[in-house]
């Protein structure tokens, strides 16, 4: 099956997206996707073009997505908020010679900075899919065209240099939303998007996941809390995905009578803090699934089962992929003990575009590298432990923030905290942990400190302690920490 192809799985009066004051069924999903597919192909797109999308959520985004991929064509999402520079930057490293962007782009000044001459055509993403009697149907793919064809270019965040754009297969994503069947969607099903459609968690999950399940989709532009919480509720949402800082606001301003349709709430992106996942099943009475996943994996490598949840673990790795933990020699470590994680099968990305370093790094031996330090109990849940590189090696011991973070949450005010490596003379390493407070709190750092020493190694507890109005996040929820260390050290510097 293709990825545009999903549009196909619902009844044809049955409805398939709900945004704002349109409702949309499966039968004007394909009439409106067959018009943008016309235009498309009008304008000169073809097989392997790339062709980038620039906009928030919405059902033109939807119609936008499933017509480049089914002329054969590359989607390059582009995420809404990022600078010029940054746009420009995806738009000469994919190659897209067009975009479907909600808002016109000053694009020439942009690629010029960059030496960058390509013409690139801006295309209102609201008008594409309206139908043009003038134009003739575009023609079926070639035959030759199969499922190991590229579908989309993930752009990753770039903490670490220039973002790097993880290719998909429409093989990669169906085998996602196959193996998320194990969540139990059903047609007749209401699915909040809310997460952004440029990220693969929101786009898999929340879009592509109940397409293929013939349920209906509907489509926030972003989350605030007053209307993500009445939609909710007017909407009768069954299905919920969210990052833990959503969970957070919806545990604080919701009622039990809100939520009271949820079945399934998941949440992905980041590392779901042990309170903020107490807190809000203890308030609605639901469990939270918590998953994990990469761009490069499609998004979902393990999902916590609605009917067996573990609170603080990631769930099992989903049917049809192999995994190992491995030690820094590439062997298999001893059960219980963490090692990184390493994955395969058919929902792994086909290689970076235009990076064959990076592909051969990443995927060597045949795995997936992820990166992330994990361990694995007696029933196969995982447990991410924390990020390979976000490690703290301090006097030889190594440090895993995250341990550190969820006590920190535990203690009475704390609203956010992360901790991150600093230089020290002695150590070679120590701990800063950065926090936030709720409203009206306050804190004796003496008194978090002896906490963390009646639960913690000595080497373990966080050096310093700073005090953040609120820690900066990321467009997908994630704590910045490079951010914060940044900010840290440009204010140390300039004393």
């Amino acid at each position: 099956m293709f990825v545009h192809e999903l549009i196909y799985q619902g009844k044809p009066d049955s409805l398939a997206i709900v945004d704002h004051e349109r409702r949309i069924t499966y039968r004007e999903l394909q009439q409106h996707v067959a018009a943008c597919r016309d235009r498309l192909y009008a304008a000169g797109v073809r097989v392997g073009d790339r062709v980038s999308i620039f906009s928030r959520n919405s059902a033109d985004y939807v119609y936008a997505y499933m017509a480049i991929v089914s002329l054969g064509a590359i989607a390059v999402p582009i995420n809404f908020q990022l600078s010029s520079r940054e746009i420009a930057y995806i738009i000469k490293d994919s190659g897209s010679r067009h975009i479907l962007t909600y808002q016109p782009l000053n694009l020439v000044d942009a690629l010029s900075t960059l030496r960058c001459d390509m013409r690139v055509t801006q295309h209102d993403i609201r008008q594409m899919g309206k139908k043009d009697e003038s134009l003739p149907a575009a023609p079926t793919l070639p035959p030759t065209f199969d499922e190991q064809n590229p579908c989309v270019i993930i752009y990753t965040s770039g903490t670490t240099g220039s973002p790097k754009g993880a290719v998909l297969s429409h093989r990669n994503l169906i085998t996602n939303a196959d193996q998320m069947s194990i969540m139990g969607c059903k047609a007749e099903h209401h699915v909040l998007c809310v997460l952004p459609m440029y990220h693969c968690f929101g786009w898999t999950c929340s879009v592509l996941y109940p397409l293929y399940c013939g349920a209906e989709v509907v489509i926030l532009d972003s989350f605030t809390p007053k209307e993500t919480i009445s939609v909710i509720r007017e909407e009768k949402i069954n299905d919920l995905y969210i990052v833990p800082s959503i969970c957070s606001l919806l545990t604080k301003l919701a009622s039990k009578e809100d939520m009271a349709s949820l079945r399934l709430v998941v949440s992905g992106g980041t590392t779901l803090p042990l309170q903020i996942e107490q807190d809000f099943m203890n308030k609605f009475g639901v469990d939270i699934c918590e998953g994990y996943g990469l761009s490069e994996t499609s998004p979902v490598v393990t999902m916590n089962p609605p009917e067996k949840p573990k609170v603080g673990s990631c769930g099992p790795v989903v049917p049809g992929i192999a995994w190992k933990l491995i030690d820094a020699d590439g062997k298999e470590v001893p059960k219980g003990e963490a090692g990184e994680f390493i994955v395969k099968g058919d929902n792994i990305m086909l290689g970076y575009w235009n990076l064959p370093d990076a592909t051969k790094n990443a995927l060597r031996g045949g795995w997936l590298h992820t990166g992330d330090v994990a361990r694995a109990d007696e029933e196969g849940y995982i447990y991410i432990v924390d990020r390979l590189k976000d490690m703290i090696i301090s006097m030889g011991e190594n440090i895993y923030p995250r341990e550190v973070e969820e006590l920190i949450y535990q203690f009475p005010g704390i609203s956010e905290a992360a901790v991150v490596g600093i230089d020290d003379k002695l150590r070679g390493q120590a701990g800063a942990c950065f926090y936030s407070l709720h409203e009206g709190a306050s804190i004796n750092i003496r008194e978090l400190k002896k906490f963390l020493q009646a639960n913690l190694a000595l080497y373990k507890i966080p050096r310093e302690f700073h005090e953040l109005q609120s820690l900066p996040r990321t467009s997908t929820g994630k704590i910045a920490k490079r951010q914060i260390l940044r900010d840290f050290l440009a204010k140390k510097n300039a004393k």
